[in-house]
């Protein structure tokens, strides 16, 4: 091994003289490596704000043809108010001028509604109200099992982007759909019950109060919203 390795010692400095005689007196280094560009990061999707997941939301309805509802109805009415709102008041679904306007309980029950939330010192900007579904049901019958069920993932995901407080579900219709179970809207009025942990008040329904409009239903209604507003009031808002 010796051998070999005077050999190899004789030839580096043969090839050292070599460059010496060229003029160089040092030996260049390789070039390192190009290291390669960094991957660009991929842009975070920007978190959205309640308000922002609610437009997406409706954009996500869209001209919505999901059921037998689309063909007669006007307006798809989505729903309004507050999307943070500590309370939301679920109803059964649009009626006449609800359908004119786009706009949820806007006829003779939404201003007897709207009377209640002023009565309880809020406004309709303070709360948000929607339906259990978004188009009317003809001659404002009572929606049928397969349009609740398609619409249910809209009105679900709206209660979960908004994440109330408390939610006030106004009449058998939407007390039933909510809790999951048909239910005695005359039985269970009053008694506090719970959605996905948020406790849900149910009462009666504007159009009902009108319909039996006297002192008994109203004082009813009255003391669930008194109930509700200091429940709203009390419990700490979900932060998102």
């Amino acid at each position: 091994m010796s051998g070999e390795r005077g050999a190899l010692v004789r030839e580096l400095r043969a090839v050292l003289e070599d460059f010496a005689r060229d003029g160089l007196d040092y030996l260049p280094r390789a070039a390192a490596p190009e290291a390669e560009p960094p991957a660009r990061p991929t842009p975070a999707r920007p978190t959205l704000d309640a308000a922002g997941e609610l437009a997406e939301l409706r954009a996500e309805l869209g001209d919505c043809r999901r059921c037998g509802l689309c063909e007669q109805r006007n307006k798809i009415v989505f729903g309004e108010g507050n999307p943070e709102a500590p309370v939301v008041f679920v109803g059964e679904g649009p009626g006449a001028e609800e359908d004119r306007s786009g706009r949820p309980f806007v006829g003779r029950a939404g201003a007897l509604l709207t009377r209640m939330i002023e009565a309880l010192e809020w406004t309709r900007d303070d709360v948000y109200i929607c339906n259990i579904v978004k188009c009317r049901p003809p001659q404002n019958r009572d929606p049928k099992p397969d349009e609740i069920a398609t619409c249910r993932p809209f009105l679900d995901r709206q209660l979960q982007i908004i994440q109330p407080r408390v939610i006030v579900s106004l009449g058998r219709p939407a007390t039933s759909t909510l809790l999951g179970r048909n239910v005695a809207i005359t039985k269970l009025r009053g008694s506090w019950q719970e959605w996905n942990g948020v406790p849900l008040m149910p009462t009666y329904h504007p159009a009902y109060v009108l319909r039996q409009y006297n002192r008994e239903t109203r004082q009813a209604v009255w003391d669930d919203l008194r109930a509700v507003k200091e429940r709203a009031t009390a419990a700490p808002h979900a932060t998102r």
